[in-house]
Formats: structure tokens, C-alpha cells, sequence
């Protein structure tokens, strides 16, 4: 069922916004006391997904334009890219400490982990998908298709049977603030990484420009950004044939003014709004099929500010049952 934003909202769908505008941002500073008044519940349904000891705080500062966090937890660090400055960053939980984690980095975009923890990264300057090995070792997941090479990968997600999927819109081409002028040969697709042949597919070929990516908690939808429309929107897909294929591609979310502009996972990257960060639950009262995806809501729409306006990371931290 598609519905603009206002019309989704006004179904019942749970709204929890991070009630900080641009301007705010730019003069944020910590609270000083528990629970933060920055963060504010708009529906009574996101109140347990709150932890009043918990508060916003920036980890880091300097950074010309932050994209693709990823939790390294085993290692309790936290890697980002830094595009324009050409650098991925790590922020260690132990010490507080930030440090340069790879430079350079290809102006490298999204990040995310694969099923063995070893680090996946899209870059954009060298137009291809890479997987760090446990020994430092970069091994190149994807750089061409059919012959021609990739646009520019832009973000990724690693599904539990081990593929990796990642969008491949013109960003990192267009420019060199970003990467490198060259020429599009290919359209902005969608694309599936098989891990048992390390074969390229195309999982959808229809979203102008694609951005963000996420699963749902069970795999069974995909949900894409879809940047070249105005406002844009994102767009939601079932997971069909095993796994494999995206079909019935319709409109989830219309990012209107305050609406929202990049995805975000459980393990990072959904939602992140002009005016802040907004949580929002697929559950509607009155479809009970949609009902099962609202307890993860969550781990489905989330997003660790950064980039843009703000020039420093700043860290949410979220209950999420079942996370």
C-alpha cells in the first residue's frame, strides 16, 4: 500500500524525531544532565526503545563530510568514511580515542560487515566494492559489470545467507570532490553479490539514483533511497526466488521537507531527516500484516547522525528488543 509520509503518519505509524534543527547543530552541545531533552517521543509505541540514562553525545569533530559508520563490536570500535578527505576513521570506545583507520581510502562511502565480521566498503574514487581480510589484505568484491566498470558504489548490506548487496548511482563521478569526473556506463542499478560464485546480478535496474539500502529484520523486504527525485523517497521491494531477486518495487516513504534522506541498519546506515532523525515504525493498526515488523522497528529505521550540516559524529544510543 503506498501512502505519502503525512498519510502514513496519519495511518498510525510511530514517529520518534531528534528534535534538533541545522542551526541547533551547528551550536549543539552535550546536556549536562539524564534523561537528554534533545530527544523527544512523539507516539507513546517508541517509549521502550529509550534509555533514560542515555544521552547524545559527539565522539568526534573535524571531519568534512561523515558517511557509512559501521560497530565493529568484537573490537569495540567505531569505523566511518570521511569522503572528501579521502579517509576512513575509528573511534574507540575503551579510550575515546579517534584516529585515522585508512588513508587513503579511495574516498570510500559505505561500510558495513559480512557474516565472518571482516569490514566491506564501498568506494568511489576506484569505482568498486572491497572486503578487508583478518590480515589487512583488501580483496575486490566488484568493480565492473558485463564488461564495464561500476559507477560508483555507494552503500552496502550483507544479507544473512552471506550475499552482498550494494547501489551504484553516478555520485562519486559527477565531480572530484567525491572521487573522479568520468562517464557513466552503466545504469544506476542494484546489485546482488553471489558468495557461492562471486558472480554480479542486477536485483533491480528501476531506482533512479539509489542511495541508502536496508533489510527488514526478516530479509523479506528490501528498502532503498531513491536520491533523484524531489522530494526524494524511499522505496521498498520484496525479497523473492530464495533470496535472490527484488520484485514488486513500490513506494514506502516521501521525503518531504522534514522527511527522510538516508538509510540506516542495525549495523549502521535509515532515516535521517533535514531537521534531525526520525524513527518510524511500519506498523499500522488497522493492517495486522504489517503488525510483525513494529517490535524491530528500530533495527529497520535508524541512523547515527553525521556529515551535512554537522561536521561532527554524534552518537545516539537505542533499546532495541531483539537487536
Amino acid at each position: 500500500m503506498e501512502r505519502s509520509k503525512r498519510e502514513f503518519i496519519k495511518a498510525g505509524a510511530g514517529v520518534a524525531a531528534l528534535a534538533m534543527m541545522p542551526r541547533a547543530l551547528a551550536q549543539w552541545q552535550p546536556s549536562q544532565r539524564y534523561p537528554d531533552p534533545l530527544i523527544k517521543i512523539v507516539d507513546p509505541s517508541f517509549a521502550r526503545y529509550r534509555l533514560a540514562l542515555a544521552k547524545v553525545e559527539r565522539i568526534a569533530s573535524g571531519m568534512r563530510w561523515c558517511e557509512g559508520p559501521v560497530w565493529v563490536g568484537d573490537g569495540r570500535y567505531l569505523l566511518w568514511s570521511d569522503i572528501p578527505n579521502n579517509r576512513i576513521m575509528k573511534w574507540e570506545e575503551e579510550t575515546g580515542a579517534v584516529s585515522v583507520f585508512r588513508k587513503p581510502s579511495n574516498n570510500a562511502n559505505g561500510n558495513t560487515r559480512d557474516r565472518q565480521g571482516r569490514l566491506l566498503t564501498c568506494e568511489h574514487d576506484s569505482r568498486r566494492v572491497t572486503r578487508t581480510e583478518h590480515d589487512g589484505s583488501i580483496t575486490v568484491i566488484a568493480d565492473r559489470f558485463d564488461g564495464k566498470p561500476l559507477n560508483s558504489p555507494n552503500d552496502i548490506v550483507c544479507k544473512s545467507d552471506g550475499s552482498i548487496w550494494f547501489t551504484d548511482p553516478p555520485f562519486g563521478v559527477l565531480g572530484y570532490y567525491e572521487g573522479h569526473v568520468a562517464k557513466p556506463e552503466l545504469p544506476t542499478n542494484v546489485y546482488r553479490w553471489d558468495p557461492r560464485t562471486g558472480k554480479l546480478a542486477v536485483a533491480t535496474g528501476d531506482v533512479n539514483r539509489p542511495n541508502g539500502l536496508a533489510f527488514s529484520p526478516d530479509e523479506s523486504r528490501l528498502y532503498i533511497i531513491e536520491a533523484a527525485p524531489n522530494p526524494r523517497v524511499v522505496r521498498v521491494y520484496d525479497v523473492v526466488d530464495g533470496g535472490t531477486r527484488l520484485s514488486n518495487g513500490r513506494v514506502f516513504l516521501t521525503a518531504e521537507p522534514t522527511g527522510s534522506s538516508q538509510m540506516a541498519r542495525s549495523q549502521p546506515e535509515f532515516a535521517d531527516s533535514r531537521s534531525g532523525l526520525d524513527l518510524l515504525s511500519a506498523h499500522d493498526e488497522r493492517d495486522p500484516r504489517l503488525s510483525r515488523q513494529d517490535e524491530n522497528a528500530c533495527k529497520v529505521l535508524e541512523k547515527m547522525l553525521g556529515g551535512g550540516a554537522n561536521p561532527g559524529i554524534l552518537q545516539l544510543i537505542f533499546m532495541r528488543r531483539g537487536a
